[in-house]
């Protein structure tokens, strides 16, 4: 073995041991982070997590054990809460479309080398940054105190978050399209819209839809998780047959079920088709 040889492994295996020295002390952070975390949130918890674990299935053993012995009306709620369902696929659904809207603008004003005005770049990055990092329920509890409570906060705060997040990813779909087509309808003497619409969005719209549909699916998710703070839809309704107690537990199944299914069906059918358009599989 030569020098040069002995030089290069005796680097590399310093540097591996270096690279194990710092992923060790940083997961040694990490779990003095977590116990430590956890103890100030027992001491500050209303009651001890360890004492209260063995009642953990207390709750849904209750709610099925009710809905069980009312299974009867199971039929008849799932029609009642049906209409509360349309109206959070209804939130879901519009919040995507001007999501998908603003993010799309917006990402291709974001991306290097397809930008309108190249000095702005860093301004609308910061922007979607600010939408993304804002969690929808903060945006949705702001919007419900001006506007009152309903499905428009909801549909606000979810279209808001959305843009940020569909922004983000397709800026970075954006960045990896061929130029040669802009170059050339730029050429002709295309407008930056007429170079957009037709030399770039034809080359990433499978993808963008993808990353929609999947949004879609967060959005139904998101927008079930504002009911419970007055924002409409069956998370409303949810948040309240669960504060009345038993009684109303067999609503409670019920809307779960609900919830629950139309989660799984969404999920499946925008799997199949981000596939198609992705990779052309059936």
């Amino acid at each position: 073995m030569t020098d040069a040889t002995a030089q290069i492994k005796a680097n590399y295996m310093a540097l591996t041991s270096r690279r194990r020295l710092y992923g060790g002390l940083t997961l040694l952070i990490f779990v003095l982070l977590m116990a430590s975390g956890f103890s100030i949130a027992e001491d500050r918890n209303a009651g001890g997590f360890w004492e209260g674990l063995h009642r953990l299935g207390d709750y849904p053993a209750a709610v099925l054990s009710e809905a069980w012995e009312k299974r009867a009306d199971l039929p008849m709620l799932l029609v009642k809460y049906l209409p509360s369902l349309i109206e959070t696929i209804n939130i879901a659904a519009v919040s995507t479309l001007i999501g998908a809207m603003g993010g799309l603008i917006l990402s291709l004003l974001a991306t290097r080398g397809l930008a309108r005005w190249p000095w702005a770049i860093p301004l609308v990055r910061r922007a979607l940054d600010i939408m993304r990092a804002v969690p929808e329920i903060v945006i949705a509890l702001v919007l419900i105190f001006v506007l009152g409570g309903g499905p428009v906060p909801a549909m606000i705060a979810i279209a808001i978050h959305t843009v940020g997040a569909l922004g983000k990813m397709f800026s970075e779909v954006a960045e990896n399209a061929d130029l040669k087509p802009v170059d050339g309808l730029k050429s002709t003497g295309a407008s930056w819209s007429q170079q957009m619409l037709l030399g770039v969005i034809p080359q990433v719209a499978p993808n963008y839809l993808s990353y929609t549909l999947l949004r879609f699916e967060i959005n139904i998710r998101a927008s079930a998780i504002l009911g419970f703070v007055g924002a409409g839809g069956i998370g409303y309704e949810l948040r309240n047959s669960m504060a009345w107690g038993p009684g109303r537990f067999d609503e409670a199944a019920a809307i779960f079920i609900l919830l629950f299914g139309t989660i799984v069906l969404f999920d499946q059918v925008s799997s199949r088709y981000r596939n198609r358009l992705t990779e052309g599989t059936q």
